[in-house]
């Protein structure tokens, strides 16, 4: 085992260069997570002039799974710069390690600004359960943001067929609310392929929070789910 300094300082400092407390770092980090947060939030509402729509329920601050319809990378930060402050502080989107697990920017706005639940998307090879993962942020306070289609919806269907997880996630947390949140719009704000984003007006809409009943089956609980989805959806009885 390595031997750890004793004298607070990093020790992967380049060679003569002074090398900075931990602590110090630790806390430069957190502050420029920070400022980085509330800079992405300001962008996201300015380009998007983005409004909550709570139609099925308040917005309140207590422990909460959302789960949404997925078409953009950017879909849990909508989701999350409308959500109330306390609210936001302890929420964490489910995201794929494959795309925010990895070097440089796209790691530290995952880990460092959002916090998010990186599972492993992939079934071989992967040593944890990804709802265990998942129902260990919830057990520690956190709420989440999920999407159950499992992936982005780049297709002409209006959603995915949902992935079990909710279920799962339901069946062992089954005390804690699922909110449906339709999130409208963003595709065209972020097309597929295209890096500057288009002004437009999107919206949250949030639905009415449910449970898993006792004795129901995965399958007509993913539908039940996946309907209260898509009745949020604006003129959802003629495009269903």
């Amino acid at each position: 085992m390595p031997e750890v300094p004793q004298t607070g300082l990093d020790p992967s400092a380049p060679e003569g260069q002074t090398p900075q407390p931990l602590r110090v770092q630790s806390v430069i980090r957190r502050a420029l997570a920070g400022m980085t947060g509330g800079a992405i939030r300001i962008f996201a509402r300015l380009v998007t002039a983005v409004q909550p729509d709570w139609r099925g329920t308040a917005p309140v601050g207590g422990q909460r799974i959302y789960y949404a319809n997925h078409n953009s990378h950017g879909d849990f930060i909508l989701i999350w710069s409308v959500l109330p402050v306390q609210a936001r502080k302890r929420a964490r989107a489910v995201a794929g390690a494959d795309y925010w697990g990895g070097k440089g920017l796209r790691r530290f706005i995952g880990s460092d600004v959002f916090n998010t639940v990186l599972i492993d998307r992939q079934r071989e090879g992967r040593n944890v359960d990804p709802i265990a993962t998942m129902a260990g942020a919830l057990d520690a306070g956190d709420s989440l943001i999920i999407f159950p289609e499992g992936t982005r919806n780049l297709t002409d269907d209006i959603l995915l067929p949902f992935k079990s997880g909710l279920f799962h996630l339901a069946s062992c947390r089954p005390d804690i609310d699922l909110v449906p949140v339709w999130i409208e719009n963003l595709n065209r704000v972020m097309p597929k392929g295209e890096f500057i984003p288009v002004p437009l007006m999107c919206k949250t809409i949030f639905g009415a929070p449910l449970r898993l009943a006792e004795g129901e089956s995965k399958t007509d609980f993913l539908d039940r789910a996946r309907d209260a989805l898509l009745d949020l959806r604006p003129n959802h009885l003629e495009m269903r």
